[in-house]
Parts: C-alpha cells; structure tokens; sequence
C-alpha cells in the first residue's frame, strides 16, 4: 500500500513538473499598467522593464532587490538609460533578498503610491513563484499582469525551481 502511494506521489509530480516546464508563462504585449516592477536575478529583466517604461507601459517601475553598493548612475550607464528617467520614474529597491522578500518589498511600494494595477517582469521559470508570493503580499484590490521574460533553463534548474514553487505552495495552505 505505501508502495502504491509513493508511486501516485511521483507520478504527480511528474506530470506536474511536465506541465510547469512545458507551459513556461510567456512575454505579454505591451498594455498599459499604473507600475512595473522587476525582480533581478535574470538576464533581460531590467532591459525588458525600461523598455516598457520608455515605451509609456507605465509611469514607473521598482526594480526590487537590487544591491546595496548599486548607484542610479551605473545602472543608467549599463543600460545605456539616460541618467533623468531613473531619477523621475525609477525607484531602486534595497530591502530584497530572495523573492518572498521582493514580494514584500514591491507591496509596501505599491501600497505607498496607491497604484490599482502592476505588471511584474521575471524570468519565465521563475515567474509562477513570485506571482504566488506577490498575490499573497498584495491587497486582493491590486492587479497583477505577468510578463515573463523568455530564457533557456536547464532540466535541473526548472526542476529546483519546481520544487521550490510546490513547498511554496505547501506553505501558503498551511497559512505559512
């Protein structure tokens, strides 16, 4: 009998690691949102948010859980950005560490402003755990539009990645 049930588990997290790398979340168009925010921890993230932003998808944007030592200015320079778009619409956010984090830290800043609607840009394997951890930060009021940036992960990193995303999804039943 737990022979049995250990077989059913597996299979289930077989077929659900199946659908999780086979239906990545995919880039949206570009419709209007009253914020952007981007995790960092991806190639094309931060060049994908002040695209938009320059493209008028918003008015402005946290780019969440950048380092400490990181100055407007380099970030302007490695994103051949002018310096006044991250002076008025680019807000740089400190506080983050690992997405649950992000996900904290891009509430309070969506809350501070009163904005209804946000667009969050991350990496496409990355994109359905920190959607998790953003609706269960955010008010039920505020909208979330989910633009995943396009990559190549490896078996190995979707299947941590869907590990993480299922004990994140453990945790939230249990009220964690």
């Amino acid at each position: 009998m737990i022979v049995r049930l250990l077989a059913v588990a597996l299979l289930g997290w077989m077929l659900g690691f199946v659908w999780f790398a086979i239906f990545l979340p995919q880039p949206l168009d570009g419709r209007q949102t009253d914020a952007i925010v981007v995790l960092t921890g991806g190639a094309g993230r931060i060049d994908r948010g002040i695209a938009l932003l320059q493209g008028g998808a918003a008015k402005r944007m946290l780019i969440s859980g950048v380092d400490r030592s990181v100055r407007p200015v380099e970030l302007a320079a490695q994103y051949q950005t002018p310096e006044a778009l991250f002076a008025c619409c680019i807000t740089l956010g400190r506080e983050a560490i690992d997405t649950r984090s992000n996900a904290i830290e891009t509430a309070r800043w969506l809350e501070r402003r009163d904005y209804k609607t946000v667009r969050l840009i991350t990496t496409d394997w990355h994109m359905r755990r920190a959607a998790l951890e953003l609706r269960q930060a955010l008010p039920g009021r505020v909208a979330i539009v989910y633009d995943a940036v396009p990559s190549r992960p490896s078996l190995t990193m979707l299947a941590r990645e869907y590990n993480k995303y299922l004990l994140r999804r453990a945790a939230a039943l249990l009220g964690i």
